[in-house]
């Protein structure tokens, strides 16, 4: 091994080190006496991040010095690069700001260049570092991307373009899919309820990126015509511009029984003597909206039975009561041979049971409330077909017009629909939970409060990123992924390209 004949300089840090003193200069100065601290922590903050940029520079600098060359680099492809061109570079846009990397490329006659210190320093393909990427996968999954770009901005100094946060992002949600192929919670035992929730909630897409059924319809009413506003959608179009994103979660839980007052207590002394419902632990969330339906239920049970190969735990399926949904549920059941206990989110039941309650009170009636509180009681009791017949006599002996008993009927409607997942009694009796405020939680937290920004119209591969990485930080899981994620990188742009590890001297 043999290295190119470069005189080492003195000081390769001497221009950090001359920023550094003229740093400190300025603090033991006038100048920063007479300044506020606020002046001070932005001057800092400036220079600062321009002194680790030319400490990260004066590094590169020093690599590419000390770089050895090596007689022959061969490639995966077998072909052996014996010449070596010293003094090639590119530029690393870093949180810091952009330096350049020189290093030795070797070459061999029809085959593409290899960069040997490229892969010591587990360069990305992109111009950008993953410091960058990472922080716009950070800021892209809380706000809009304009929002990111200034985040990554205010805390940098300079940001990536939209275009180029937006790329960050879904490279960085590359490896979501197969990170959870190997790190999920580790199965509870026997006693430990295995619960598993849906829910889904329209995201408008870009025309191109809707699915196939959404987008005939949409085209069917366009050609049909009609009145459109201008400034704002007309009546239904918004429905043809969204697709479903589909939210689940897998968690453990153990078994707490509780009683309808501990429910919806009747009392001060009820509230006081309440049970809490069981604690979620181990909790999984996935979301996406690329795969349908069946698609997520399907990768939920998965989950689920990885969890009870044994089939020893008892399965409660949490719901909103959409009809689809529970076919889907239901037929991926049957075909696993698994028996799962279905249950209707309570929260859903009680929206119902008020639509119901201002059919009999005037707005603002304290008496609704007690109403409310009594027929869900009943309903918690397991007589939900019951209080559905009694709200339907009410509606009847009152004299109400078909208008005006409209909510009624259509609670009584949806309380016979889904008697068969309204077993609260039994539900309570056993422990189990009866509402689906995690996904609920989820999908507005994964979908609404991020997807559904005014204005916002996803590619899909832009959307499914974002739902990726908001699911991920849902789990508490972004940190251990992102070092899989680095490992993973490594791998696909550097590893694969040779035929061996290389030992680079540094």
């Amino acid at each position: 091994m043999e290295s190119y004949a470069t005189a080492l300089p003195l000081d390769v840090f001497a221009d950090s080190r001359a920023r550094f003193e003229s740093l400190v200069a300025m603090l033991s100065g006038a100048e920063a006496r007479a300044g506020s601290h606020a002046e001070l922590e932005e001057r800092l903050h400036t220079d600062g991040m321009e002194l680790l940029r030319c400490l990260f520079q004066d590094h590169l600098r020093l690599r590419a010095l000390q770089e050895q060359r090596v007689d022959v680099v061969t490639g995966s492809d077998g072909v052996p690069r014996t010449r070596a061109e010293q003094g090639r570079t590119r530029t690393l846009a870093t949180v810091f700001g952009e330096v350049e990397v020189e290093r030795i490329v070797y070459r061999a006659p029809g085959a593409p260049g290899l960069h040997p210190a490229d892969m010591a320093l587990s360069l990305p393909r992109e111009k950008h570092s993953h410091g960058l990427r990472k922080r716009a996968a950070l800021e892209a999954v809380r706000g809009s991307f304009d929002d990111a770009r200034a985040a990554i901005a205010r805390c940098c100094g300079s940001a990536p373009g939209k275009r180029q946060i937006e790329e960050l992002v879904q490279r960085a949600a590359t490896d979501v899919d197969d990170f959870y192929r190997h790190h999920r919670p580790e199965p509870a035992e026997a006693d430990t309820l295995l619960v598993l929730t849906f829910d889904a909630k329209g995201i408008v897409m870009l025309p191109a990126d809707l699915r196939e059924a959404t987008r005939r319809n949409a085209a069917r009413k366009d050609a049909a015509g009609g009145q459109r506003l201008t400034s704002r959608l007309s009546s239904g179009e918004k429905r043809g511009r969204k697709r479903m994103a589909e939210v689940a979660a897998v968690y453990d839980a153990h078994p707490v029984a509780r009683t309808p007052l501990d429910i919806v207590p009747a009392t001060a002394l009820d509230r006081e003597d309440k049970v809490k419902g069981p604690v979620a632990t181990g909790k999984w969330v996935t979301a996406s909206v690329r795969d349908s339906c069946k698609d997520v239920v399907a990768a939920v049970f998965d989950e689920a039975q990885r969890r009870d190969r044994g089939r020893a735990r008892t399965w409660v399926v949490l719901v909103d009561g959409a009809q689809y949904q529970l076919e889907v549920i239901q037929a991926e059941a049957a075909r696993r041979k698994v028996t799962v206990h279905i249950v209707c989110d309570i929260v859903h039941v009680i929206e119902y049971v008020w639509k119901a309650a201002w059919c009999f009170f005037p707005p603002g009636d304290r008496a609704a409330e007690a109403w409310v509180g009594e027929q869900t009681r009943r309903i918690l009791a397991g007589k939900a077909v019951k209080v559905a017949a009694a709200i339907r006599q009410k509606a009847t002996l009152a004299k109400l017009s078909p208008a005006k008993r409209a909510g009624a009927d259509t609670c009584a409607g949806y309380l016979h629909a889904k008697a068969p997942y309204l077993d609260y009694g039994r539900a309570l009796a056993a422990g189990w939970p009866i509402a689906t405020g995690i996904v609920e939680g989820a999908c507005r937290y994964l979908v609404k409060d991020r997807m559904d920004i005014t204005g916002a119209r996803w590619s899909l591969v832009g959307a499914e990123a974002v739902l990726k990485l908001r699911a991920m930080h849902a789990s508490g899981d972004f940190d251990a992924y992102w070092q899989y994620h680095l490992q993973r990188e490594h791998l696909r742009t550097h590893t694969v390209h040779y035929r061996d590890q290389l030992a680079l001297a540094a």
